[in-house]
């Protein structure tokens, strides 16, 4: 039987890359986002922006700045993201200014951790507009200004905490926290369910509001644990409440004795809890 040569599915696309669950952040939760990424000399030791989205659905863009972009909600995993996302980026790298690129599936090839510098920090600034989309040499028309003001339109109001990592506020229809994890899947939700048996699993608020752990959702191998917060919370009411339950969090996650009965029923109920969060 001849054999395959579809890539093998990877289940975390941007593990070992400086800020993982940011990257899995801007992938799946964030509208409109920046971070900071940088080639190897390989690869030219060229400056990269990491976007959460480009226009048009493309996957890298070379402007005619010569700024190189990565976006990474445009591209459709073929099973290794990581390398389909490489491939583009180098497409990008080579390509003449002004060029912008769709991610294809890339059978063979250097990954994303191949192809980044892994000791440059993944630095992430999140915005409310998508002004990051133009090209700073370029002539401001009014159908670019209405375009851009669209996307900001549509944009969900997101906010990244500075008091804890890779955790973001919301709002929809109701404010959120959502909190990227980079351990284990059974070990977040042991933990989730050793705090819940003990009522502690909630966001606490000065005056006495609460947080509620809604369940979690997962996305490129993270799980993502989500809270409802209380009408009209602003993003810097949850960076205390956040940092608090960081800590029981992180506790809670040593612990490597067995669950005892109230915490299995926690954990079943968590299970059973699966969001749909986007």
């Amino acid at each position: 039987m001849a054999k395959s040569s579809a890539p093998d599915f990877v289940l975390r696309p941007f593990e070992g890359l400086p800020g993982e669950p940011d990257w899995v952040a801007f992938r799946e939760i964030v509208p409109a986002a920046t971070g900071t990424a940088k080639t190897m000399k390989k690869y030219g030791g060229v400056d990269v922006t990491v976007v959460t989205l480009l226009p048009g659905g493309y996957s890298a863009m070379h402007r005619p700045d010569g700024t190189i972009l990565l976006a990474l909600q445009g591209a459709l995993s073929t099973g290794d993201l990581s390398r389909d996302l490489a491939g583009a980026l180098l497409e990008a790298i080579d390509a003449e200014p002004g060029t912008a690129v769709i991610a294809k599936p890339v059978a063979e090839g250097p990954r994303l951790q191949d192809v980044l510098n892994l000791k440059t920090p993944f630095e992430v600034t999140v915005h409310d507009d998508y002004e990051f989309w133009v090209d700073s040499t370029a002539e401001r028309t009014a159908e670019i200004d209405a375009s851009l003001a669209e996307a900001a339109e549509a944009s969900i109001p997101t906010v990244r905490l500075t008091s804890v990592e890779s955790a973001y506020w919301c709002r929809m229809n109701k404010e959120f926290l959502r909190w990227a994890r980079t351990e284990e899947e059974d070990a977040v939700v042991d933990g989730l369910a050793r705090l819940h048996a003990k009522r502690e699993s909630a966001l606490q608020f000065e005056g006495g509001g609460e947080g509620r752990f809604l369940g979690m959702f997962r996305a490129a191998g993270l799980v993502v644990p989500v809270w409802e917060l209380p009408d009209g919370t602003e993003a810097a009411d949850v960076e205390e409440p956040a940092a608090e339950l960081g800590k029981r969090l992180d506790a809670a996650l040593k612990v490597d004795e067995p669950l005892d009965a109230n915490e299995r029923r926690a954990r079943a109920g968590i299970v059973s809890r699966q969001v749909t969060l986007r």
